[in-house]
């Protein structure tokens, strides 16, 4: 298996960024319309398919990179993407601000539309961006698909069941008046405490893993996506934000003690 072909790799970055941009400016707009930046997090899932897209379609258009790949790695990104968009978008339906953007934007200084721009959508643009490197080099690697290419897209499989089926499973729980104020710690739930977000770390690795069946070049510039998103995941944004929103909740303590924090495993018995 070859290089990237460097020119047309760094044209479509370009292009991937645009992608990007377009959908983050866009939903900006909705947001300042609407008075609710909290749109922004369907955005999140929009973004990486559209890189995905415009990706495929750059990179095809400059002859470059083996088909099935190039198709596969935009195919899988781009379930995931709208499958997320889609359910973030569910979730948010009638619901005021986010609580997370109204402690942001209340220290804005001046114009708090503006503020968000720069410090969230133009932010998660470049994210979105970053992330999808792998995306963008296993488009534009060449040599035939492998047994390596299929390992990855099962392991995004794995990854997109368990972020599926847990988002179902705590919608259903939550839909029952009887659960308010409950803990979820059932089905998935009883396994990791963030089955969503460990999907999510499974989604991104097997991505990764196409983008070394594109050659070690094409592993070597996205090696970078899957370690940001591994840290977001637990040490940023995800686990340890919600985590500690959650502390106070009755019940917390107990069920953080007998369920693995991230990776799945069988719950410890009850003390």
């Amino acid at each position: 298996m070859s290089g990237l072909p460097w020119g047309a790799f760094t044209a479509g970055l370009g292009w991937a960024a645009a992608a990007a941009l377009a959908v983050m400016l866009a939903t900006f707009a909705v947001a300042v319309r609407k008075g609710v930046h909290r749109v922004v997090d369907v955005a999140w899932g929009l973004g990486f398919a559209a890189v995905a897209v415009v990706t495929c379609v750059t990179a095809a258009a400059a002859g470059e990179g083996d088909p099935l790949r190039r198709i596969l790695v935009a195919a899988l990104t781009a379930v995931w993407g709208l499958r997320l968009a889609v359910h973030i978008g569910r979730r948010g339906r009638g619901h005021g601000e986010d609580p997370r953007y109204d402690a942001m934007l209340a220290k804005a200084p001046g114009n708090r539309n503006l503020y968000a721009l720069r410090m969230v959508y133009l932010l998660q643009g470049a994210l979105v961006w970053l992330v999808s490197l792998p995306v963008q080099a296993a488009s534009y690697g060449s040599g035939q698909v492998t047994a390596l290419a299929w390992t990855g897209a099962a392991v995004w499989a794995v990854g997109l069941a368990f972020e599926a089926v847990g988002d179902a499973q705590l919608a259903r729980f939550k839909a029952d008046p009887a659960h308010k104020g409950r803990i979820m710690d059932r089905g998935l739930w009883s396994w990791t405490r963030h089955p969503n977000y460990f999907g999510d770390f499974l989604v991104w690795w097997g991505l990764f893993l196409i983008a070394c069946d594109a050659g070690p070049a094409a592993a070597a510039v996205s090696v970078i996506s899957p370690l940001v998103m591994t840290y977001l995941l637990i040490g940023g944004s995800g686990k340890r934000l919600l985590e500690r929103h959650m502390a106070d909740r009755p019940g917390w303590s107990e069920y953080a003690a007998r369920t693995s924090g991230f990776f799945p495993r069988p719950p410890r018995r009850r003390a």
